[in-house]
């Protein structure tokens, strides 16, 4: 299950997951038509379930269904994810709360319904899609920050507590990527292109793909079968390098 597969980073993680073979069901507030096509395109079986999954009988219903149509979860992605632009002063009550409730409640939710379907199955792999905001502080994002901080935190707990029983809960941590959310974030002119680039010592945005490979990883108990608990940075290097940006250009 993806949530967020309507576009970005959830649908082409939903994309890379079908050409490995797996049925996917898409969670998102609207129907994910796009990603729908690109799966029947692969003849991966894919089920889109619109809902909005900050909301406790919402998220029952959307994991109620997509345990029925297959009969198993496997893999949970948390990937839906909303942003804002404010500093603290200035940022409402209502604000944060919807930021919270998407960001981080959500996933709680999901993981509270479809975490014992895996736990009885003795067997699945959680994935949240946190950010690199959810390992630093970034400036007039309290919520975004505290959300993405706040889900590192929950999958840390999960991992402690569900990984004796096959269960496994990592992150990923993203830095900025180029989607559909950048650009309307862009808009309001608070940042460029050069703002992000000039910060990562690879030079360049993520690409929804390198989010996306990461996940197909952290997935496939092959692959990572004793990966628990994890933050799997993203980022081009952004977490890691503490330079000032001078030094850090010097060695391009």
């Amino acid at each position: 299950m993806v949530t967020g597969a309507a576009q970005g980073i959830g649908r082409r993680i939903a994309t890379a997951l079908g050409e490995k073979g797996y049925a996917l069901v898409l969670s998102d507030l609207r129907e994910p038509d796009e990603t729908m096509q690109e799966l029947h395109g692969l003849g991966a079986p894919a089920v889109p379930v619109c809902g909005d999954i900050s909301r406790e009988t919402q998220t029952k219903q959307v994991a109620s269904r997509a345990h029925s149509v297959f009969g198993r979860v496997d893999v949970l992605v948390n990937n839906a994810g909303i942003s804002l632009i404010s500093p603290v002063e200035d940022t409402r009550p209502d604000q944060w709360r919807r930021v919270l409730d998407v960001n981080l409640t959500a996933p709680f939710l999901l993981c509270r319904e479809l975490g014992p379907i895996m736990l009885q199955q003795g067997q699945g792999s959680i994935i949240n899609i946190a950010s690199v905001a959810g390992l630093l502080g970034v400036a007039d994002r309290a919520a975004y920050n505290a959300s993405k901080h706040g889900l590192v935190g929950l999958t840390r707990t999960l991992a402690a507590e569900w990984g004796g029983r096959g269960v496994r809960c990592n992150a990923v941590c993203p830095g900025w990527a180029k989607t559909e959310m950048d650009a309307a974030d862009q808009k309001g002119g608070t940042y460029t292109d050069a703002d992000i680039t000039s910060r990562i010592p690879m030079g360049r945005f993520a690409a929804p793909d390198d989010v996306a490979q990461a996940v197909v990883f952290l997935a496939d108990p092959s692959l990572s079968g004793f990966v628990n608990g994890a933050t799997l940075s993203v980022d081009g290097g952004w977490y890691a390098d503490g330079s000032w940006e001078s030094l850090r250009l010097r060695h391009r």
